[in-house]
């Protein structure tokens, strides 16, 4: 049976330099559930080494937590890669940690901490996850597609760091599943503002890198279930399952 689900499927944790120390696993479980969210996805800058624990940390509410990530292409362009398979988002993990030069500078991007599902700090990545991969978008996009993720434009209404802001236009060679909407506007906008792009599938999510911007911006879906395979169908708008447009 279907039924309507509330998903934020852009959420930063401590781990991103630029996330707030305050987006521990725990606290991100407990503001959504506040919020009466159903589902959010934990993206992080170039990493998934927090997903485990923001998952862990949900196990015992009725919250789904997506493993995703935030990837940052050659071009600067931010990539969304959504997984309903933890193993997989972490094999993706393994090409992205491979092609991202330099090391953190603490002093100037922030703190890149890692934490358990019980608010434990475990380490601190050292990476420059702020930074960008040496992958270009077309190679990242197949990396996603070949371990059965979806590939989602990220914010592309913003001017820094998404694929019209960056390169200037969204061609269907790029083979983006859908495109994402910042909270700035409502996908109802958004169809306004970029008519260029009626053809393509919107979500909108909160990019919330603050424990108050969790669910400032989400997406509602007819869905069997709020998985990854069921998003998909979703945005082809096949089996029924269906992404709502209107707020």
């Amino acid at each position: 049976m279907l039924h309507v689900f509330k998903c934020d499927l852009h959420i930063h944790t401590c781990l991103s330099p630029c996330g707030d120390l305050n987006m521990y696993p725990r606290a991100i479980v407990r503001k959504a559930h506040e919020l009466g969210l159903d589902c959010i996805a934990v993206c992080d800058h170039n990493t998934a080494e927090n997903v485990s624990f923001v998952k862990k940390a949900a196990l015992h509410s009725p919250l789904k937590v997506i493993p995703g990530m935030e990837i940052t292409s050659r071009e600067e362009v931010h990539i969304l890669a959504l997984f309903d398979n933890l193993e997989n988002l972490l094999s993706l993990q393994e090409i992205v940690h491979a092609h991202l030069p330099g090391e953190n500078d603490e002093e100037r991007f922030g703190c890149q901490a890692i934490v358990n599902e019980n608010d434990e700090v475990e380490g601190f990545s050292n990476r420059l996850l702020i930074g960008a991969t040496t992958l270009p978008l077309t190679d990242i996009v197949e990396a996603i597609h070949k371990r059965g993720g979806l590939a989602i434009a990220a914010h592309i209404d913003r001017e820094s760091f998404s694929v019209i802001g960056q390169l200037g236009f969204v061609s269907r060679e790029m083979q983006f599943d859908a495109l994402e909407v910042s909270a700035r506007l409502s996908l109802k906008e958004a169809r306004r503002v970029f008519p260029s792009l009626s053809e393509w599938s919107l979500i909108s999510s909160s990019d919330a890198h603050f424990i108050e911007d969790i669910g400032r911006a989400y997406t509602q879906l007819l869905v069997e279930a709020p998985t990854v395979e069921e998003l998909k169908l979703a945005l082809k708008n096949e089996k029924g399952r269906v992404v709502f447009t209107e707020e």
